[in-house]
């Protein structure tokens, strides 16, 4: 338990991508291959496919008003599908599913030894995140930290997707803890929303598309990424 001034905190919940990940390092790059293998490299149908996802063709970077930076792997499919007549919904949802489970994640901070101060702490640990179950599962575990979590879920773990609280106040329940009494951590307004529904901190990370007036208003604090945590409950 870490007392933070008048609020005591037992419990963090993390979102993955843009938070544990840094999300352009990781997923602009996935994104641009997604668009290539989608398209077969046919540039009028690449630039509608990008038009869609609201990302960059030029910078190879996802635009910080894209509707895929916080959605479900089904509604990303659903925006990729009105770019690709002819696709399914349902194949392009298992395309982004199985393609991304091999992505190489790029680490906000290094995971274990961050991991490990907050298991010292006697801080308790979750993720959350709107990336299936199976997918976070598989980018923790290749990162070597998915042992450290005491909770995994994503959005088809039956809890919803964020921005709705389900998904954190199981976590709650897992852990015995008392919801006020726990931080939920996340790179877009979706988490923050989520996590002020549940009663719970909010803290924003700078290691997604949003900026520091996006997360700000939502936000107990906004640090520049996770790696500031500690010395924040420390002060």
């Amino acid at each position: 338990m870490v007392n933070t001034g008048a609020r005591k905190i037992d419990g963090i919940i993390f979102d993955k991508d843009g938070t544990l990940f840094d999300f352009h390092t990781t997923w602009s790059a996935w994104a641009h291959g997604v668009i290539v293998s989608l398209t077969g490299g046919d540039a009028d149908h690449a630039a509608r496919m990008a038009d869609a996802m609201d990302f960059d063709l030029v910078t190879r970077r996802y635009r910080p008003t894209s509707p895929l930076i916080a959605c479900t792997n089904r509604e990303a499919a659903e925006h990729v599908a009105r770019a690709l007549p002819g696709r399914s919904v349902d194949e392009i949802e298992l395309y982004l599913s199985q393609s991304s489970l091999d992505v190489p994640q790029a680490e906000a901070v290094p995971l274990g030894p961050f991991l490990a101060g907050l298991t010292q702490a006697g801080i308790a640990t979750g993720v959350v995140t709107n990336d299936t179950e199976a997918g976070a599962r598989a980018h923790l575990d290749k990162a070597g930290v998915l042992e450290s979590f005491a909770f995994v879920a994503g959005f088809d773990s039956g809890h919803g997707a964020k921005p709705e609280p389900g998904g954190l106040l199981a976590f709650a329940r897992v852990t015995g803890l008392d919801p006020s009494r726990v931080a939920m951590v996340g790179d877009s307004t979706h988490d923050l929303h989520a996590g002020r529904v549940a009663g719970m901190i909010t803290i924003g990370v700078l290691t997604g598309p949003a900026t520091e007036p996006d997360l700000t208003p939502h936000a107990d604090i906004v640090l520049p990424d996770i790696g500031h945590i500690s010395g924040w409950l420390a002060a």
